[in-house]
Order: C-alpha cells, then sequence, then structure tokens
C-alpha cells in the first residue's frame, strides 16, 4: 500500500447526501477479486447514460473535475452494503481522500485498510470545503496527514480528527498484511518453538 503523508489535487464537489456502495460501483462489476479495473465503472450510474455516453451533468465528467482525487462528500457517505469493492473502485479511478460529516463505519474502515483517507468535519467546516470545491480547476485542496490540516485555495486551514493507529498505518503504507510483516520475527520464532516443542503438529 502507498503512504499517505501530503496530497494537493483538485477536490470535486459530490454534496449528495447517502452515496452508498452500489452507487459508488454497481453490482454487475463485482465479478473480479482484483483491485484494479474497478476505477473504469466508479459511479457508473451517475457517470453514464443508457446508451454508454457521459453525463455531462455529473460533477466527474467536467473538464476541471476529471483528473480530482479529492471529493468533498455529502453525509453518510459509503452506506449499504459492506463491499470492499467500494475503496478499491474509487482509488482504482485515482479517488486518495473523501470528506465528508460522516461516514458508514465499515467503508469508513475498508477506506484505511486500502489507502484512501477518509475525513470527517463538522457542518460549518463541510460548507467551506464545498464552496472551495465548486472553484473548478481552482478548486485545490492540500490534505497535511500528519499535522491533521486541509488548507484551502485561498490559504484557510481546517484541522480533523483522526485515529492515531489509522494515521500511522497510512504515514508508513501498512495494510493488514504489513503489519503482519512487521511482526514475521516473532512469527518465525513461534513456529521454530511449535516444531521442536510439538513436532506432531
Amino acid at each position: 500500500m502507498d503512504k499517505f503523508t501530503t496530497l494537493t489535487a483538485v477536490a470535486a464537489p459530490m454534496p449528495l447526501i447517502n452515496i452508498d456502495t452500489d452507487m459508488i460501483i454497481p453490482k454487475q462489476f463485482l465479478k473480479t477479486i482484483k483491485r484494479t479495473g474497478l476505477g473504469a465503472n466508479v459511479f457508473h450510474e451517475m457517470r453514464f447514460n443508457e446508451d454508454g455516453s457521459e453525463n455531462a451533468d455529473f460533477v466527474l465528467n467536467n473538464d476541471a473535475y476529471r483528473k480530482a482525487e479529492i471529493i468533498v462528500a455529502g453525509d453518510n457517505f459509503g452506506c449499504g452494503s459492506s463491499r470492499e469493492h467500494a475503496p478499491w473502485a474509487l482509488l482504482d479511478y485515482g479517488i486518495k481522500c473523501i470528506i465528508s460529516t460522516s461516514f458508514a463505519d465499515i467503508f469508513y474502515n475498508n477506506s484505511f485498510k486500502n489507502g484512501i483517507l477518509p475525513i470527517v468535519v463538522n457542518e460549518d467546516d463541510h460548507k467551506k470545503l464545498l464552496d472551495d470545491a465548486s472553484r473548478g480547476a481552482n478548486a485545490t485542496l492540500t490534505i497535511d496527514l500528519e499535522n491533521q490540516v486541509i488548507k484551502g485555495p485561498d490559504g484557510g486551514k481546517i484541522s480533523f480528527e483522526i485515529d492515531p493507529f489509522k494515521k500511522k498505518c497510512l504515514l508508513e503504507g501498512l495494510d493488514d498484511i504489513g503489519l503482519s510483516m512487521q511482526k514475521i520475527d516473532n512469527v518465525d520464532k513461534f513456529e521454530d518453538t511449535m516444531t521442536s516443542e510439538r513436532p506432531w503438529v
């Protein structure tokens, strides 16, 4: 997993509330266990019309936001079924940070495990960030994870809270496998002990 330290990128405004995991990556695209390739279908039903053409009204189809790496989302982002494909699809598309007033718990935790930073802010700060994100090509935010600060295009700063352990994992690029590998010496010692003391197991 890539380390997340500081991100400066365009932020796309997506104020719709209750964006669920089926809206993020519809069920018909869940036939893979690979983490790559899902980005092409992220927000599929909102991004595309029935004939396959782009929906010009959807924010990520706007030229100013096509390369957005941050989403300023509405309340309760990631609700619905507990599919890990949702953060996979977002990351594969290029989204590395989502800011909202609240997230569904499972999506929130899955995001950290896949290298996406979900940030919870209060309603007043959320309004400011949505305003910043509405500036098109000038909607650039800087996310400083180490100092837990969001910097706006006009120099304003918003602080955010984050669990220290989750922060450490993102800063060091540690997913569940990476965390386990940090303890590989202890695992090897345990296996050696078990082999000598209980060879029949």
